[in-house]
């Protein structure tokens, strides 16, 4: 499949904090990336507040806690001594100060004090005693806390869902034709060779022939399809902004070149303009032009010519580690036939994740969910900073709509992390420290930071389990696909 762990690495964002929730483990593509511990919850109980992120109900679970009023009462003591022992009243000496003057002073701190200690203490004890792992922070209701009184509270919290994966072995995708074509390998081949040729002028005074580059300018209209009738005739419903090209360089006849154009320009000289309609190929790889008919003006400025380069041991070793020509061309074939093959196997892993999200239905905690629609928000924000998007006009972003536009794509995702687990729990399938220690050398040369530092640093914030957690799915999702296949 087509992961990769270098998002797991948290990395301050000066947009991360736009969305509503922010994290550290976000993926490319299908993000199989979660964080299913509920290591640390207690800490992060917040029972002042009632209310908080929607769960599913399908998948949450409310348990009913108790403290005795003796445990309340001790738990009040604690607290106001510590108050009392370094509180500073007028007329009193340090520690002195009577229990009724720091319970007036410090009535709200003393009572967070003891819910902090009580709600946390009781919470974990009491999801241990009924064997649940919460996967959502706790929502703290109907609190009673009352000194003299008994602690009573509900929480509500969602726990992984519970679902069998039987059959997923009968799960079938078609396996692509990975062979490296020849036309693709002289196509990559040509476009190397064409971006170390020199470009020089041709000076004499003749028409544009097959070989030849003519450098042109043009502008061009992309036609809708959609036209209505006016009082004018026929208008078309103008919605694309004009084309416009100066300097251009095209290869008359060339593999890359359109038919239509090399069909208007050969025999034409320098300083001819010519008026021609092309229409573009459904799959044609720039998408606005792609399936449409655009009306060019172009005017031809010059004709050059290209000069390949010798292709010789010297130009080999410019081109890098090469020891002849040779050696390079066979370097090229062999990285050309890899890519290939790892590209379209990782397209055909992810098309069998699809097939085992559709097999398999059950409900999909809303926790997670979020966490994943954070990871793509936040991929995407760290695109339009790269692009060049300042954080203010990032600020101004409609985030409600686009976090509604990422909701199915991460229910899915979620759904593809949590059927993979499931299936290497079936297949016991591990991660060898020695896997685990080689992404983090890769990720410590990708993010330029010291192995050691990288380390600490990851262990330090949970992302080391997370990291290992991924890199499982996605020896999984390997293992499925040699053995489903065919």
């Amino acid at each position: 499949m087509a992961l990769s762990t270098s998002e797991v690495i948290p990395e301050t964002s000066p947009t991360a904090t736009e969305a509503e929730h922010t994290h550290d483990h976000s993926h490319e593509g299908h993000d199989h990336s979660h964080d299913h511990s509920h290591d640390g919850l207690e800490a992060g109980l917040h029972p002042a507040h009632s209310h908080g992120p929607a769960l599913n109900p399908e998948v949450t679970r409310e348990i009913e806690v108790e403290a005795p009023v003796d445990e309340v009462d001790k738990a009040f003591k604690r607290a106001i001594k510590g108050y009392q022992k370094h509180a500073r009243f007028p007329g009193f000496r340090a520690g002195k100060a009577p229990d009724t003057l720091v319970r007036s002073r410090f009535a709200k701190e003393i009572r967070q004090e003891v819910l902090e200690s009580l709600v946390s203490e009781k919470f974990r004890a009491a999801i241990e005693s009924q064997k649940l792992k919460p996967i959502s922070q706790p929502q703290i209701v109907e609190m009673l806390l009352n000194e003299g009184a008994p602690l009573k509270f509900k929480a509500a919290f969602e726990v992984l869902p519970e679902f069998d994966v039987a059959g997923y072995d009968s799960i079938k995708v078609e396996k692509p034709d990975t062979a490296l074509t020849e036309d693709e390998y002289e196509g990559e081949l040509a476009r190397i060779l064409d971006q170390h040729s020199a470009v020089e002028p041709v000076d004499e005074d003749r028409a544009l022939a097959e070989g030849d580059w003519a450098e042109i300018e043009f502008s061009g209209e992309i036609k809708e399809l959609a036209q209505t009738v006016g009082e004018e005739g026929l208008e078309s419903k103008q919605t694309n902004a004009p084309i416009h090209g100066d300097d251009v360089l095209i290869e008359i006849g060339g593999r890359n070149t359109l038919k239509a154009f090399t069909d208007a320009l050969v025999g034409k000289k320098p300083g001819d303009e010519m008026a021609f309609d092309v229409e573009y190929p459904a799959d044609f790889g720039e998408q606005r032009l792609a399936g449409k008919a655009v009306a060019y003006d172009v005017k031809i400025k010059s004709i050059k010519k290209k000069i390949k380069p010798e292709l010789n041991a010297e130009f080999a070793k410019q081109l890098g580690d090469y020891e002849s020509y040779e050696d390079f061309t066979a370097k090229l074939r062999e990285h050309l036939a890899s890519g290939k093959k790892s590209r379209l196997e990782n397209i055909a892993q992810e098309k069998l994740v699809e097939e085992l999200v559709a097999k398999f239905n059950f409900p999909v905690p809303e926790s997670l969910v979020q966490q994943q629609v954070d990871a793509r928000l936040d991929r995407g924000l760290r695109a339009l900073a790269q692009q060049g998007m300042a954080a203010e006009q990032m600020r101004k972003l409609d985030f409600p709509r686009l976090r509604a536009a990422q909701r199915d794509a991460a229910v899915n995702e979620v759904k593809a992390s949590l059927i993979l687990d499931k299936i290497a729990d079936a297949e016991k399938i591990e991660v060898p420290d020695a896997d685990l220690e080689r992404e983090l050398l890769m990720l410590s040369i990708q993010h330029r930071e010291p192995l050691e530092e990288l380390q600490q640093r990851l262990a330090k914030d949970g992302s080391l389990d997370r990291i290992r957690e991924q890199l499982r799915r996605e020896k999984t999702g390997s293992t499925l696909y040699a053995r489903l296949a065919g």
